[in-house]
């Protein structure tokens, strides 16, 4: 696949930028900052060489002092190189590194706060819609998903096949973030029943047959490794009691295809639906993220049962989205909405489907899922991409 223009933006000073492996954070880079110093601790020698002495680091920058972009390729493989970035940052004060990783997890151990403010965090995520342009297809971003390596490669469901296997050799087993791999391979399998669900952690317990306390460390990990993360329930002003479980989503559709068994108690409208759920909040997230997070993504759902699959929440922009994975409109469709507009009306509603008409009905804007996707551009607010 040739290279494809990304929405996120350069920034000026040091940062990290995290992203699950093959979201194209190198291929970025590569583009962005080509005539950077580049440290790649994929490498086998170099990562020998830096966690033996990390000191080196201050060494090759000191000997290079023209280069003032310095770009660490997986910086939680030797996160005791910040204590190297921290000081030559102070030393000079137009040295810019830009630090990739694909886990957070030994970076917030080794206390990633160190730089002191110095550092923007920036995150790389799956290809949105409007960056693929013509090459975007709905059915095949639900199959396959939008990791822009998986997309590039011959046999992209090969790939997708060995994904969650390389991450469970290479960073899971490698970096021993669990005691039984095991289990932890059963909890992959389990998890990826609770995509775009309510998380119950103690039901995943039992189903891995691990204690509760095991199992949440287990989410942890994922989130740490960036393969998934929780969307809170929306609570501000709540007029009625909402629920105190979060939502869980894995980072890409096609991962979560993927993880998810299918056989033949599963009814495939459930998981085509789980599917697109997913799309749209990998979507939403992006745009959130790239935008300089302007907007805060929520979802509600009342004890009693009313829900919206998202809410987009900021100083310019307050909507309720609802996904349906349907190409007819019903009218029982529209009753989450309705319930949240009682509760806020200062909100708008947007309901997006498989059909391809765009219609208002009883005052909910009804939209083609796709052409949303299609138009959703970072900077820009949700109203543009209705149109």
């Amino acid at each position: 696949m040739e290279v494809i223009d990304r929405f996120l933006p350069l920034v000026g000073q040091s940062f990290f930028l995290l992203g699950p492996r093959g979201t194209g954070k190198s291929t970025w880079l590569r583009r962005q900052v080509g005539q950077a110093l580049f440290i790649d601790l994929l490498d086998p020698q170099l990562y020998r060489a830096y966690q033996a002495r990390p000191e080196r680091l201050i060494e090759v920058v000191r000997g290079n002092p023209s280069q003032d972009t310095v770009v660490i390729d997986e910086i939680q493989k030797v996160p005791e190189l910040l204590d190297a970035v921290h000081l030559l940052i102070e030393e000079r004060s137009r040295l810019r590194f830009i630090l990739t990783g694909s886990s957070t997890r030994k970076l917030r151990r080794a206390g990633v706060n160190l730089l002191a403010g110095r550092a923007l965090r920036k995150t790389m995520h799956p290809f949105m819609a409007a960056e693929l342009g013509d090459r975007f297809r709905l059915e095949q971003a639900l199959r396959q998903g939008l990791v822009p390596a998986v997309l590039a490669a011959m046999d992209p469901e090969e790939v997708l096949r060995g994904y969650a296997t390389l991450y469970l050799k290479e960073e899971v087993q490698a970096e021993g973030l669990v005691r039984n791999l095991g289990a932890f391979a059963r909890f992959l399998e389990a998890v990826s029943f609770s995509h775009a669900s309510l998380l119950n952690v103690s039901n995943l317990a039992r189903e891995c047959q691990v204690e509760r306390k095991v199992a949440e460390g287990y989410v942890e990990v994922l989130e740490d490794l960036l393969l998934a993360w929780r969307l809170q329930v929306f609570s501000r002003r709540a007029a009625r009691a909402v629920v105190a479980h979060p939502k869980l989503y894995l980072f890409d559709s096609g991962v979560f295809r993927s993880l998810r068994p299918i056989g033949p108690l599963d009814r495939p409208q459930e998981v085509d639906g789980a599917a697109l759920e997913g799309l749209v909040a990998q979507h939403l997230r992006a745009w959130a993220a790239y935008s300089g997070e302007r907007a805060n993504l929520f979802f509600w759902r009342t004890r009693s049962g009313s829900e919206v699959d998202f809410v987009v929440y900021g100083p310019d922009e307050f909507w309720a989205l609802e996904v349906k994975n349907s190409t007819q409109l019903r009218t029982q469709d529209l009753h989450g909405l309705a319930a949240f507009h009682d509760d806020y009306p200062e909100s708008r509603q947007l309901l997006l489907y498989r059909g391809e008409e765009q219609r208002l009905v009883r005052g909910v804007l009804c939209m083609p899922c796709e052409r949303f996707l299609r138009r959703l551009v970072p900077f820009e607010p949700l109203s543009r991409a209705i149109g």
